[in-house]
């Protein structure tokens, strides 16, 4: 019986395409979604899709197909506003463009954001998620983290470089949180030496870091526009890490857990819209991970002195499922429609999922 209650990942569409995908997003609002990736001649490509329907299966649909000079590396909705729904993208020369997918000849917004390849891109302040004007955050193999306001003129707002001394590490992600009124943000960063790194914007500080031990590739808060909660790190060597940021302790810091899965690389960490306690993990070997958090009955407790001391809960996994021989590089999930999912892997195919039962978790 308890099989009966799990969730299933389940492929609605297997689709092949011609190009490296490198990141899909859900187009909010819509039943159509974005894909960016690069040509074999270097060129990049932004796919546009819809999911549609007919008697026997689902299936999608080509809308655009665009190509540009230099290929995309990431892109995101996050700092979009619902009337326009325009896309943000990272790119392997270091540009950041803000596109308009009705109209997409030429960016709404361009700026030479970094001397090297943009890895990771995350927005707030756009779809109504999150307090505070919209801004960009991006993150570069030349070490630093730039934050972004499109608003403006094309210099940053926020640049977080190495001190001087201090070795350039390439950064692999990045992450806005704590977007709770017009004040309050934080950006997440991960580096390829383990670094873990969360500055505060509002006063332009190191708030805290540690190390992983390995390559930090995906970062992601539980939500966006909260007071900090949860914090997922996943790692080049087969382990993710969640912290519970609601409670700091002056010498141990964050309480968190590390979980070993996927016996391989975890790409990145993605959680459920509707429940944020449940989330995804993508592995090397073309592997999903389907997990959820527990709380603890208490999430404090004391230490020797009186000082609050954050107590970790715990994380189990609900399903899995290998789709591919491939590292499954991106995962995104819709806003709107509970358990659809779109994600891309390094074998060239793009799949829409469905998973099922997760109203019931």
């Amino acid at each position: 019986m308890d099989s009966i209650k799990n969730p299933q990942i389940v492929t609605h569409v297997n689709k092949s395409l011609n190009y490296t995908i490198f990141d899909a997003k859900f187009v909010p609002k819509s039943a159509r979604f974005v894909c960016l990736g690069s040509n074999a001649k270097g060129s990049g490509v932004m796919q546009i899709y819809e999911i549609t329907h007919n008697d026997l299966k689902g299936d999608i649909n080509l809308l655009s197909d665009i190509e540009k000079s230099s290929s995309f590396k990431c892109g995101t909705f996050g700092a979009a506003d619902l009337q326009s729904r325009c896309i943000a993208t990272g790119d392997f020369n270091g540009k950041l463009g803000v596109w308009d997918l009705e109209s997409p000849s030429i960016p709404v917004y361009s700026v030479q954001g970094h001397n090297e390849i943009i890895n990771s891109i995350d927005g707030v302040g756009g779809l109504g998620i999150g307090e505070g004007a919209p801004e960009i955050v991006t993150g570069s193999r030349d070490g630093s983290v730039k934050v972004w306001d499109p608003r403006q003129k094309d210099v940053p707002v926020a640049n977080i470089e190495p001190n001087p001394g201090e070795a350039k590490r390439d950064c692999w992600c990045v992450a806005f949180g704590h977007s709770y009124n017009q004040s309050e943000r934080m950006v997440a960063a991960g580096y390829d030496n383990g670094d873990v790194k969360l500055f505060d914007l509002r006063t332009m500080s190191l708030k805290w870091e540690t190390n992983l031990k390995n390559g930090v590739c995906g970062l992601e808060f539980d939500r966006k526009d909260i007071v900090m909660n949860k914090l997922v790190a996943t790692t080049l060597e087969s382990k993710f890490h969640v912290f519970d940021l609601r409670t700091y302790h002056a010498t141990k810091g964050y309480a968190s857990l590390c979980q070993t899965a996927h016996n391989s690389t975890i790409w990145s960490v993605k959680h459920l819209p509707q429940n944020r306690d449940i989330f995804m993990t993508t592995g090397g070997t073309g592997s999903l991970n389907l997990w959820k958090y527990s709380y603890p009955s208490s999430r404090t407790t004391e230490d020797s002195d009186g000082m609050l001391i954050g107590v970790i809960g715990t994380v189990a996994k609900l399903q899995n499922v290998t789709l591919s021989t491939q590292p499954i590089a991106s995962f995104d999930w819709c806003p709107e429609k509970t358990g659809l999912a779109v994600c891309t892997s390094f074998d060239q195919a793009l799949r829409v999922l469905i998973v099922t039962k997760l109203n019931t978790q």
